[in-house]
């Protein structure tokens, strides 16, 4: 089995979802609080570009909701990164690294969740 790396903030009711699934499939990962360790812009940008930075904005979060529209106006991959590195609740949680791949998850999907981890 692959060795996995989970990027969220515990509180985040879809981290928890994830990391309950992961331990009831017997999934060894490594957790990475945002709160507490941040959020690196040159892996968010890693992550862009394996997934799309839309893909991995979240913009339904309070967080972002409550961003001045100046600064949620003519959002391109860089304003995004900067905008999640900035804050980290921008960033659509759980995401999950593989230890042996590029491959970069990004929510909960479970059909996508299995595949991967088999």
């Amino acid at each position: 089995m692959t060795y996995l790396h989970v990027w969220g903030i515990p509180n985040c009711d879809t981290v928890k979802k994830a990391r309950k699934w992961l331990e009831a499939q017997g999934c060894d990962y490594r957790f990475h609080d945002y709160k507490k360790e941040g959020a690196d812009p040159d892996l968010l940008g890693t992550w862009a570009d394996a997934v799309g930075w839309n893909v991995l904005l979240n913009r339904a979060g309070t967080t972002f909701r409550k961003l001045p529209d100046a600064e949620k106006a003519n959002i391109d991959r860089d304003k995004a990164i900067a905008l999640m590195a900035a804050h980290p609740s921008m960033i659509k949680r759980p995401v999950v690294t593989f230890e042996d791949s590029e491959r970069v998850l990004v929510g909960l999907a479970q059909s996508e969740w299995e595949n991967a981890v088999r």
